[in-house]
């Protein structure tokens, strides 16, 4: 009797992103094949929103059995029952932050790992693969977002999400390096490449020496991160153009005393994405109902616990990041968000938009300076650069880059697979 052949191991490179995430598969030959993710009612598309939907139902049995949802299906899952169900946002943000251990949901106590977990092994059976015969090759940020952010315990626990998932062989890379050998597959002739890779809550910086002689081997001369990327703009626009309108810059009085600033928290909160789901508590809408009751806009406040009460973040954020997309084609937008009484109606201009996020852009200089301190070479020596990642494409952040290193110099790729596709290749 002929043994049964043991499953063909796969091997693929995952993008984990704290917005989206990207799998891409190597053939039998070596060759990279982006995954699609197809969910009911939904485009099939490369990207799976980095999103996870909780439920309970409760089986023939009568125990509860928590049921999940991932990406597109997270959505719609959690808009058919946002009462009973738990939607759980930007997990990657909190990997590097050990004030963050464990969360309860639907009665039951979960670390961050296990809800990583979760999510991964849903995308698996997504794209109908066991990762017990997987090696992947996993992407990680040169900094882990948040300030206080331990870079060890971030790759610790990305490692172990992974391993809870089941998946059989686990290698962690830098992604920016990972996007570097995508880029690499393009070069005819040894060259110094500077790799900007802009995520949704980490953007890093890291210089590479490739050679096409030798297609498994990268000379990493030097990196640098910063823990702010594409979710910092949507919290610049947030900041500038929603809070106010929902009573940010209001006042109100305790016991007839004299006027008070509206709590800030309240506000920073809105302009993180991940942090507004968890502002639908009973004892957050108290405080905001009390303060309203004194406040010099009432109404606008009354504005703010409707969004948050009713969970309408996502079609917040949906109406910011399309005004953040067009801004990088276009010298003014309008952002334009209603619902039942809250109406938000404000052009943009791009040069307003380029004064706010002015900060952020020092920000992504000073890295940049500090990738090339730390490899020892001037701005002359780089051959290439090669940004990926959205916000690449807002025209102040290539203008950067233009200016240090030369237009002629800077290229662009595919803003959503390049660091998968690396993760890949480096597997090979």
């Amino acid at each position: 009797m002929s043994p049964i052949p043991s499953p063909r191991t796969v091997r693929l490179g995952m993008d984990f992103g704290t917005t989206n995430t990207v799998v891409v598969l190597l053939d039998e030959q070596g060759r990279p094949h982006s995954a699609r993710f197809s969910f009911p009612h939904h485009a099939v598309s490369e990207t799976c929103r980095t999103l996870l939907c909780l439920w309970q139902e409760e089986e023939r049995v009568g125990r509860p059995v928590i049921h999940e949802a991932i990406g597109a299906a997270a959505i719609d899952a959690y808009l058919e029952d946002p009462a009973e169900s738990r939607l759980v946002m930007s997990m990657k943000s909190y990997l590097a932050q050990a004030s963050f251990r464990q969360t309860r949901l639907l009665g039951q106590v979960m670390t961050l790992e296990m809800l990583i977990a979760r999510f991964l092994s849903c995308l698996m059976r997504t794209i109908r693969i066991d990762p017990a015969h997987v090696e992947v090759t996993v992407g990680r940020p040169v900094h882990f977002a948040g300030e206080l952010a331990d870079d060890a315990l971030g790759e610790q626990r990305l490692r172990e999400g992974f391993r809870l998932a089941g998946f059989g062989e686990i290698n962690v890379a830098l992604e920016p390096e990972a996007a570097g050998w995508h880029f690499a597959q393009r070069l005819r002739a040894p060259a110094t490449v500077l790799v900007g890779d802009f995520g949704g809550g980490t953007s890093d910086f890291s210089i590479l020496r490739f050679d096409p002689a030798k297609p498994r081997q990268a000379e990493p001369l030097g990196y640098a991160g910063v823990g702010i990327a594409g979710d910092q703009f949507d919290y610049r626009i947030i900041d500038r153009v929603i809070a106010p309108a929902l009573g940010r810059n209001s006042t109100y009085r305790v016991m007839g005393g004299q006027p008070l600033p509206v709590p800030a928290q309240w506000y920073a909160s809105l302009g993180r994405w991940h942090r507004l789901a968890l502002m639908r508590t009973p004892q957050t809408l108290r405080d905001i109902a009390d303060v309203a009751r004194t406040a010099s806009e009432p109404e606008k406040l009354h504005a703010l616990m409707d969004i948050i009460d009713n969970q309408q973040g996502q079609a917040l954020y949906r109406a910011v990041g399309e005004a953040k997309r067009e801004l990088s084609s276009a010298d003014r937008t309008m952002l334009d968000y209603t619902y039942r009484d809250v109406k938000i109606r404000r052009e943009i201009t791009r040069a307003e938009f380029e004064g706010w996020i002015a900060p952020d852009l020092q920000r992504f200089d000073d890295a940049v300076g500090t990738a090339l301190e730390r490899a020892s070479l001037p701005a002359s020596a780089i051959d290439r650069v090669f940004l990926t990642g959205g916000t690449s494409f807002v025209p102040a952040v290539r203008d950067l880059f233009d200016r240090r290193f030369g237009h002629e110099r800077v290229d662009t790729g595919n803003e959503f697979v390049s660091v998968a596709e690396g993760l890949a290749l480096m597997n090979r």
